[in-house]
């Protein structure tokens, strides 16, 4: 899907493969891409499409996790735009990008029927060379980009990037809207989920009632959708807190729990979230 224009000099391009957005804001420095999809290949589509869109060159990256479908095209946007160009990370995410891309290779070699398989095998990864551990401003010439690391959520890196002047905020994974997921937040093996509500407030602040939100997956949403999934988190937060503080064993969690999102994606936030409750919080198992 070519980049479409959700707001004043910004564009998303939303990729069937993992249903992605890659976004673009321009300003007279240039174009800031926010992730570069999860290959080099797939990045040379997104490259062809900035430059098919004629709004200028890319002059900066930022990655808004770790996450390779996020961030294995960095190396070939470099290739495309030049080797100064920036990438821009939290910290944390730039600390991750290459342990995280590896373990997702050693994944992809078991998987011997997936068509994209040596694409994903054969991607460099290189990770963010420009880092910030709360909040950076990029400067574009004519509008000012924030970055923000609004707390801990789908990982320990999240960054959500605001566009004051445009009212829009590219929110990362920290807003799922995806039908391919059914819209169910990306609970994986790295989140955080007894605070990703806490940090979904904090998006929820940067944002007005007339806000575009880019979610880093599926269409773009409005601050009542963020809001409706930051309260759904938020009910599968304190189930976690009900059922540890009640003794029920982590094992049984899943089928004791009343939960928001469909039981056979939350293994691992339940899992994650017993191991992530304060000491204080849990109680043996009922006999």
């Amino acid at each position: 899907m070519a980049f479409v224009e959700v707001a004043d000099r910004v564009w998303v391009s939303r990729y069937e493969w993992f249903d992605v957005n890659c976004t673009l804001v321009g300003g007279d420095a240039g174009l800031l891409l926010v992730d570069t999809h999860a290959s080099a290949v797939a990045a040379r589509e997104v490259v062809d499409d900035i430059r098919r869109l004629g709004a200028g060159d890319v002059v900066a990256v930022v990655n808004t996790h770790e996450h390779f479908d996020h961030t294995f095209g960095n190396a070939e946007v470099r290739r495309a735009y030049g080797a100064g160009v920036p990438i821009h990370a939290h910290e944390t995410a730039a600390e991750r990008t290459i342990p995280a891309g590896e373990r997702i290779k050693d994944l992809y070699h078991a998987e011997t029927d997936d068509p994209r398989r040596d694409e994903v095998i054969a991607t460099e990864i290189l990770p963010a060379d420009h880092r910030f551990s709360s909040a950076s401003v990029l400067d574009l010439g004519d509008r000012m980009v924030e970055l923000v690391h609004p707390g801990r959520g789908h990982t320990g890196g999240d960054l959500v990037v605001r566009v004051p002047d445009a009212d829009v905020l590219l929110a990362g994974d920290l807003v799922e809207e995806s039908a391919a997921r059914a819209g169910v937040p990306g609970f994986g093996a790295d989140c955080y989920p007894l605070e990703w509500p806490l940090t979904l407030d904090i998006v929820l602040g940067l944002t007005t009632a007339a806000s575009v939100v880019v979610p880093g997956h599926g269409a773009p949403v409005d601050r009542d959708f963020v809001e409706q999934q930051r309260n759904e988190i938020g009910v599968l937060a304190e189930t976690i807190r009900d059922l540890a503080g009640r003794g029920v064993p982590v094992e049984e969690a899943l089928d004791a729990g009343q939960w928001p999102f469909p039981r056979q994606e939350l293994a691992d936030a339940v899992r994650r979230g017993y191991e992530q409750l304060p000491r204080s919080q849990r109680r043996l198992p009922l006999i």
